[in-house]
């Protein structure tokens, strides 16, 4: 998409420069000017917000559990003294804490290999002297490399003695304060949306989210509103991609007895269920364009009409949005009301996608581990001191790909490793999946110590097209595809390379896809019961999604 760039000094109009570029602009590297990539000969010092930006190690997978997330920020000059990086140096401080300690293992040797920032502003490793095995972005390094300063923006990640893996990367001087919110992760990115959190949960205004597929909107819809003055009020989250457009209406606003054919009683909608609560509009750009006529006048004046009604309602819910859509170019298309754009847009949350926080990805895989394995009550199979259940080459790859799925693949990852080694002792990534894993992504920095592409470029590169005949998709792959993508129709969709219409078409046309409004009460109860109320599980165990389960439960009444 081509920027216009005569004001750039007085500011950029939303149609000409969408969220998606103002966004990588700043945070994808920090090396892109509004005339494009500007591969400089030094990083920038200096972070989005003006936190000064340092080299730093993170430990992404130690024999430790507890260790990974810990962090050492490293003072490097140009021609000054090498950083030395051993069993017994330096000290790796839990995030928010002032104290640390060495990484400790006895696999990594006393003598140390050394860090050495040049004149040019590369990072030479150097492991002469030292007989720690050490692996850089998937390759062995034996003696000395110099990395790119692009390398270190992107990450590069390292491999000691088969036992630990850091990622060497560049953070903010900052201090973590105040709670996690409900949000995993201790990297700059995350903990920017932290402060903007905790700034906008007070403003009770209408609040945009923008990130890509899988990057924890409805989880940081969730942490605004419990941060709030609404945090005791309803918090309900509606995916409206998952609504047909015949019924949004309806569903938003409510209906009278007797408006449509089938309404046998009153519906209150959405916006009655979030009565001085939250209300989440999660893929906010699929809403038709007739009913954000009404969605503009519920923001504006806080009335919405139900249908059917001779009288309008008063609304006292507090809108969160969310899309991964460029909302500008819809609505230069006139897909998108630009009012109704402005009006959500007052204040915009963007999140960062994985491969701008791959220190967060070490902890991010352990917290859904322990999850995934409790959920099957297999906690046992990985305590404190269970670093060494996976191999460190594994672990390495998962840092060095760049997850175009964000973190929501990163959990399905996880959960196919635990699906696959329930019976089993060790737990296995699998031939195929590891295979996946470390043979698809581009490493950081574009490999071996050259100067590749960055994470940046691979940013702006566009969504893969719809390429692919309905027809072509064959039912075992249907139904293989819903179960992966735990029958989200977008994700389903983009698995199958078919748009969201033709898997509705499929999926209607398929007796062995099973209907939400098709289950009955009893059914819905006994599997809830044997999940202990967990409705994620309930709906993989039921086969339905998430969303079309919840508003069956609503349906029946099941408290």
């Amino acid at each position: 998409m081509s920027v216009d760039t005569s004001d750039a000094g007085q500011g950029l109009s939303r149609t000409r420069f969408s969220w998606y570029q103002r966004y990588v602009s700043s945070q994808d590297a920090e090396l892109s000017t509004i005339d494009g990539l500007q591969p400089p000969s030094t990083y920038a010092p200096y972070g989005a917000f003006g936190a000064a930006r340092v080299p730093a190690l993170t430990i992404a997978w130690h024999p430790t559990l507890e260790r990974v997330g810990d962090r050492a920020l490293l003072s490097m000059s140009p021609g000054g003294s090498p950083i030395p990086l051993s069993r017994l140096e330096p000290d790796f401080s839990p995030p928010g804490s002032a104290t640390g300690e060495p990484l400790g293992d006895p696999h990594v040797s006393r003598k140390p290999i050394h860090l050495l920032k040049l004149e040019n502003d590369y990072i030479r490793i150097d492991t002469q002297g030292s007989s720690t095995r050490v692996v850089a972005n998937g390759t062995p390094l034996e003696g000395s490399r110099d990395f790119s300063p692009l390398d270190l923006e992107a990450g590069i990640v390292l491999e000691l003695a088969n036992r630990v893996v850091l990622l060497l990367h560049l953070d903010e001087l900052r201090q973590e304060t105040g709670e996690d919110l409900g949000l995993v992760g201790a990297s700059h990115g995350i903990e920017r949306v932290r402060r903007e959190i905790r700034r906008l949960a007070s403003l009770d205004v209408p609040v945009l989210i923008r990130g890509e597929t899988g990057t924890g909107k409805e989880l940081v819809a969730q942490a605004l509103h419990n941060a709030g003055v609404r945090r005791n009020r309803p918090f309900v989250a509606v995916n409206m991609g998952a609504i047909p457009a015949a019924l949004a209406a309806a569903e938003l606003f409510g209906s009278d007895r007797g408006a449509f054919t089938g309404a046998v009683r009153s519906h209150a909608g959405y916006f009655g269920a979030a009565e001085d609560g939250t209300l989440f509009l999660d893929e906010v750009g699929e809403i038709p364009l007739d009913v954000q006529a009404s969605l503009l006048r519920a923001l504006d004046v806080g009335e919405v009409q139900p249908l059917g009604a001779a009288r309008v309602r008063e609304t006292n819910a507090r809108i969160v949005a969310a899309t991964d859509a460029d909302l500008e170019v819809k609505v230069q298309s006139g897909m998108f009301r630009g009012p109704l754009l402005h009006r959500l847009a007052s204040y915009e949350l963007v999140l960062p996608p994985l491969r701008q926080r791959r220190d967060d990805i070490g902890r991010l895989f352990l917290h859904f581990l322990r999850v995934e394995l409790e959920r099957f009550g297999k906690t046992d199979r990985i305590g404190d001191h269970g670093g060494k259940v996976l191999p460190t080459s594994f672990i390495a790859a998962l840092v060095r790909h760049d997850w175009p799925g964000n973190v929501r693949q990163l959990r399905n990852v996880v959960r196919q490793i635990v699906l696959g080694s329930h019976d089993a002792g060790p737990l296995d990534p699998g031939p195929a999946l590891a295979s996946l894993m470390s043979s698809s992504p581009t490493p950081p920095g574009g490999g071996a110590g050259g100067q590749g592409e960055s994470s940046a470029s691979a940013a702006k590169e566009p969504p893969i097209s719809l390429r692919r005949k309905p027809s072509e998709v064959s039912e075992e792959e249907l139904l293989e595809a819903l179960r992966v993508c735990d029958f989200d129709v977008k994700a389903t969709a983009e698995r199958l390379g078919i748009s969201r219409t033709s898997l509705y078409a499929l999926v209607e046309d398929n007796p062995k896809v099973r209907r939400a409004s098709d289950l009955d009460r009893e059914e819905i109860l006994r599997v809830l019961r044997e999940c202990d109320g967990n409705v994620e599980l309930t709906a993989r165990r039921l086969e339905v999604s998430k969303v079309a389960l919840q508003r069956r439960i609503s349906e029946l009444k099941i408290a």
